[in-house]
């Protein structure tokens, strides 16, 4: 079948992007089937690469409700899912055996993919980014949001990435304002959370504007509240909970995330910091790294070893509220006395910054705790709490993914609206960049991603709401944060040598999508450690569907 003999549609049909999804879906199964039956950790790549499939699956039938709208909603869904396709069959290729699948599986999806990756109707969709599909709310909270991310910053995002800079405390102030630390926080305790499915789309439609405005300096400040105050609401006791929530919806306190460790990261249950009980609390001493906002931080949100038997593993681990007083981003020292020390010869916490090539004006530390003071009180869940620090933390990571990705959308997003304005913009060998054809492919596969990953977010909101969507809330994360790191790199390309230059924004939105697949779960872990080890457990719990 030529180019010239594929007509450009004008809708899909929907049918048919379900049949072919369905045949990718029995392509996934049988390498989760294959997984289940041989071990993850002998076949890595297979599972890695399962992982992703799965994910970008999911994505893709989690569109079909989306297409159902319209005409251009069906076609995203369409050239979305024959992307899906064409990548899947890219890591299927000359696998089969390993995948366990026969060399035919996904010739049934050839003429879908050949009509839906057809050039020209790829460049019918360049200039189309399709509507979101939000509620007149979402629509308010959306333009609330976008209008705060123009006015206040994106005026100082660049300052703040070429100098490093803090991020101002006005942007905070105003933040707090708007209520964006509260909109995961229960109305009881000072938030706007009313106990459904609109506090997590709410969050991710807020953290997306923020995050186009400004990775570092807007959509990262709301995910440690976020984080804290879920792991508080899974484990916390009454008293924590009226302590810290209301503090933690105002912004009357920041917290930063101390958990890695310079040996540990994703593999948590080799923590080696301790907290050692003492009359009246506890000494916490050990290393933590990676502690973004850690200097502006005013309390820390600690993973440390409650049970010194280090054979405990992660059921050794307890989570802790630490007060700090706020030190300087470029490093800082602070100090407990004798007596802040309850008797125990005074206490230190030192903040070393680590430097970064993107994601800056958060500021991320390697703190060193020697035996620093944390009341018993503090100890989240109390008595009751110790040892299960670690299920606390992920509490709150679960969320934190959710909210990762939707900073994964935002940052797309802003690279796909600058890309296609300097194509217009800018004109090569006598026409505008965007009226090549090439040009006008890659903005549409860029669009059709963000497209594809914003709605993908939305699902898992609703999934979340539900008390559901632990395994889709790493998926999507995995999903749309290596999909970030594309886009971007496309969107840096389209702007050719301008898009290597610093006074360009694009070069800013390349280097803090780096970040996005490393941290809170690195990619390769979270896909061997989570993804493929959740997707075997459900293919054996289901007999076969994964």
């Amino acid at each position: 079948m030529t180019n010239e003999q594929i007509a450009t549609p004008t809708s899909a049909d929907l049918v048919a992007t379900a049949t072919v999804l369905d045949a990718a879906q029995a392509v996934v199964d049988a390498g989760v089937g294959r997984l289940a039956k041989d071990g993850i950790d002998t076949n890595q790549v297979l599972a890695y690469d399962v992982a992703h499939a799965a994910a970008a699956v999911m994505a893709a039938r989690g569109l079909l409700s989306y297409g159902s709208r319209g005409d251009t909603e069906s076609l995203i869904t369409a050239a979305f899912t024959a992307d899906a396709l064409a990548d899947l069959a890219g890591k299927v290729f000359g696998r089969e055996a390993e995948w366990g699948v026969s060399p035919t599986a996904l010739d049934s999806t050839r003429e879908f993919v050949a009509t839906y990756r057809d050039p020209a109707f790829l460049a019918s969709l360049a200039d189309n980014d399709g509507p979101r599909g939000l509620t007149d709310d979402f629509e308010l909270v959306q333009d609330t949001f976008r209008r705060f991310a123009e006015e206040q910053l994106v005026p100082i995002a660049e300052h703040i990435h070429r100098e490093n800079a803090d991020i101002p405390e006005d942007i905070i102030t105003g933040l707090a304002e708007m209520g964006a630390f509260g909109l995961s926080i229960p109305e009881e305790f000072g938030g706007f959370a009313s106990g459904d499915e609109s506090d997590y789309i709410g969050m991710v439609v807020a953290t997306e504007e923020l995050s186009r405005g400004s990775l570092g300096a807007g959509g990262s400040l709301i995910t440690r509240p976020e984080i804290l105050a879920r792991a508080l609401e899974a484990g916390g006791t009454e008293a924590q909970k009226q302590e810290w929530l209301p503090k933690l919806a105002t912004a009357e306190v920041m917290n930063a995330v101390a958990v890695t460790e310079p040996d540990y990261g994703s593999d948590v249950a080799g923590v080696k910091a301790t907290a050692t009980d003492v009359d009246g609390g506890y000494l916490v001493n050990g290393v933590k790294t990676w502690c973004t906002f850690g200097a502006r931080a005013d309390v820390l949100m600690l993973l440390a070893r409650t049970d010194p038997d280090r054979n405990a593993g992660h059921k050794g681990l307890s989570m802790f509220i630490v007060p700090k007083e706020r030190g300087d981003a470029h490093g800082f020292e602070l100090t407990q006395d004798d007596a802040e020390n309850h008797g125990n010869g005074g206490g230190k916490m030192e903040g070393r910054p680590i430097d970064t090539l993107g994601y800056r004006g958060m500021h991320s530390y390697e703190i060193a705790f020697d035996n620093w003071f944390v009341p018993e009180a503090n100890l989240i869940g109390g008595e009751d709490g110790k040892g299960k620090g670690f299920y606390y933390q992920m509490a709150g990571f679960e969320n934190g993914r959710l909210q990762t990705a939707a900073r994964a959308v935002g940052v797309m997003q802003s690279a796909l609206e600058l890309a296609r304005q300097y194509a217009k913009d800018r004109a090569v060998f006598g026409q505008p960049v965007f009226d090549y054809q090439l040009t006008q492919a890659k903005l549409a596969r860029m669009a059709i991603t963000v497209q594809g990953a914003r709605q993908f977010s939305y699902e898992v909101a609703r999934m979340m709401a539900k008390g559901e969507g632990t395994l889709e809330a790493s998926m999507i994360k995995a999903y749309v944060c290596k999909a970030a790191e594309w886009v971007t790199r496309e969107a840096m390309q389209i702007h050719g040598g301008m898009g290597y230059a610093e006074e360009y924004t694009v070069s800013r939105l390349f280097v803090d999508a780096r970040v996005l697949s490393i941290f809170e779960g690195a990619d390769e872990t979270l896909c061997l450690k989570v993804i493929a080890r959740q997707l075997v457990a459900r293919h054996t719990n289901t007999g076969g569907a994964a």
